[in-house]
């Protein structure tokens, strides 16, 4: 790709901080507010915290769990961590008590760091309660005040002293490529969620295919996604940190600040799913905010409305569709420079010549261009399997080694891959498959419209009906009536949905993609009552 000077792939994701701290030491690597820090400044940092969790008694292999938000606190121990051979597990400080007792009783850490107090929410009784309950737990860390039973960021630091130079470097020189980096717990929508295994290898060799397909000299660019996330570790800041680029963290997404930091700190990458681009393109500060340092407009998660194509085309940036999943460790399709709005706003371009994929039939056939069926990669980077859960991860690979994502798309003629929708949001009505996906991409299609989710609601003559629950445009003006209409001129009957609501909001999840399994859960319930 033009532009890109990605040093050789790394055993560990740290090494690239050790490379940048010596080719390009006074590069700023981090943003935080007020606070910024060097890739030399960064190195020490990332060092001295390694250094810590050794003196703590932390070897290859033991987790090391986190509770924080988007802020240098997070990266600095995740590097830290991984560096040392470690696996690094990390917990949304949105998530309920009964999430945290399952992730940390799952994962096992030996360390937990947790802020003290995030958005009035005060964290010491409920860390006190796993501490308590959860044996492995050797040290609690606080970040940004006082927890207790715990010690301070700095004073964890200071074991740091404990630990010669020698015993660190030579804890560094046991990491494999392959070994396991970090637990990412996935939602858990079919049952209690599954931790996700991610090696050295697929985050480094992930990171550097995407900035290959990125071409961006020196990314920078804002990073709000929750710390647990891969849109987060592995999509934003190890892409960043390969080329050695800028990470602006934000404790939270609030489309104002985000526009303001894009133009203050001249990012050259504008990333998420389209919510967030939705939420920033209609806010009143867009109209004058700078995005003249913008190169590349990439989201993914979710299809981007072809309206909201149409302005961010007029930015004169690079866009990008792109797909992945948690278990691919990063981006695995990728739209091409100068495709259409077709392209951009239905498919999620073509796979990379390094992670193949195929798309199959139930019976394990090898699918026709345009026909539907699950869509399957392979390579390396794919991930290691679920924490402690054998059976699980024999049911994610074929007997040849294929990742089944469980998503459903097709081929095109045009050699791009269609998402059709999840197999588990798949739902038979009348006997026939039907895809959510199809039918919200002719929902956004409508002018007026600029979100749509569809989910199968049971019924009792054709098994299963789909209900459409819509967010209109700003200045959008569109009926139920009209919607129906909309759909039956460009779908089969059997797709068109049997009810049609419009909503001023949609539940959602912390990345932005609407939360279909709340939304179904609710939607049916009210169904029961009706009946009822």
């Amino acid at each position: 790709m033009q532009g890109c000077s990605i040093p050789e792939v790394f055993t560990r994701i740290t090494d690239y901080v050790d490379h940048f701290a010596v080719t390009t030491p006074d590069a700023e690597a981090v943003v935080f507010g007020n606070e910024r820090m060097t890739y030399k400044e960064l190195k020490f940092r990332v060092d001295r915290c390694a250094r810590a969790l050794l003196a703590s008694g932390v070897s290859k292999g033991d987790r090391v769990a986190m509770l924080c938000t988007s802020r240098p606190e997070f990266w600095v121990v995740f590097l830290a961590t991984t560096g040392i051979g470690a696996v690094w597990v990390g917990l949304n400080p949105k998530y309920r008590m009964d999430e945290c007792h399952h992730v940390v009783g799952d994962s096992e850490p030996l360390l937990l760091f947790s802020l003290a107090e995030f958005e009035g929410r005060h964290y010491g009784e409920e860390i006190a309660v796993l501490i308590s309950e959860h044996e492995c737990l050797e040290t609690v860390v606080s970040i940004g005040g006082d927890l207790p039973g715990a010690e301070s960021f700095d004073e964890f630091l200071d074991r740091a002293d404990r630990t010669d130079v020698v015993s660190y470097r030579v804890a560094c020189s046991l990491v494999e490529r392959l070994d396991p980096a970090m637990i990412v717990y996935t939602s858990g929508s079919t049952g209690k969620p599954k931790g996700a295994v991610l090696s050295h290898f697929g985050l480094a060799f992930g990171a550097t295919m995407q900035t290959r397909h990125f071409s961006v000299e020196r990314p920078s660019l804002t990073c709000s996604f929750p710390i647990n996330h891969v849109a987060s570790v592995a999509d934003t800041c190890a892409t960043t940190l390969i080329k050695g680029g800028k990470i602006v963290f934000q404790e939270r997404f609030d489309p104002g600040s985000t526009l303001a930091a894009i133009a203050a700190e001249s990012c050259t990458i504008w990333a998420g799913v389209p919510t967030m681009f939705q939420l920033q393109l209609s806010h009143l500060d867009f109209p004058t905010t700078d995005m003249s340092s913008v190169e590349l407009v990439v989201w993914g998660g979710a299809a981007m409305p072809r309206g909201d194509i149409a302005r961010l085309e007029k930015l004169g940036a690079r866009l990008m569709a792109v797909y992945g999943m948690t278990e691919t460790s990063a981006h695995v399709t990728y739209t091409e420079e100068g495709v259409s709005v077709d392209v951009l706003s239905e498919s999620v371009g073509k796979p990379d010549r390094l992670c193949p994929c195929r798309i199959v039939d139930a019976g394990g056939g090898t699918c026709a261009v345009g026909e539907t069926g699950e869509l399957q990669f392979k390579g390396e980077l794919m991930m290691l399997g679920y924490w402690r859960r054998p059976d699980a991860t024999s049911g994610a690979f074929t007997s040849d080694g294929w990742l089944r994502t469980g998503d459903t798309g097709f081929r095109r003629e045009d050699g791009n891959i269609q998402i059709a929708g999840r197999l588990s949001e798949m739902f038979k009505s009348g006997g026939y498959n039907v895809y959510p996906r199809e039918i919200e991409a002719v929902l956004e299609s409508h002018p007026s419209v600029s979100m749509a989710a569809v989910i199968g609601v049971p019924d009792d003559l054709y098994q299963e009906v789909g209900h459409a629950y819509v967010l209109i445009e700003p200045d959008g003006l569109v009926s139920e009536e009209e919607l129906d209409g909309f759909c039956k001129n460009r779908l089969a009957n059997y797709k068109v949905p049997k009810r049609f609501f419009i909503r001023d909001e949609l539940p959602m999840l912390p990345v932005g993609k609407i939360d279909k399994t709340a939304l179904k859960k609710k939607t049916i319930k009210k169904e029961e009552n009706n009946r009822g």
